[in-house]
């Protein structure tokens, strides 16, 4: 099972984006967490299509740079 992100990675991105920039990596970070989420919930179909949908967002972005 993967890991999920601790409280502190979420506050460390949650900073990041509060402190705005570049948002491409941003979009990474993200999905990644989104990512993790879904994985340590595997049966929650929700978690699954939101890290999907994030991961395609920020596939486009890196694409559009």
């Amino acid at each position: 099972m993967a890991r999920k992100p601790s409280i502190a990675e979420i506050g460390a991105f949650l900073a990041r984006v509060r402190a705005g920039g570049d948002t491409g990596p941003l979009l990474a970070e993200k999905a990644d967490l989104l990512e993790r989420i879904a994985a340590s919930n595997p049966h929650d179909r929700e978690a699954t299509e939101v890290a999907r949908d994030a991961r395609r967002a920020a596939d486009q972005s890196s694409r559009n740079r």
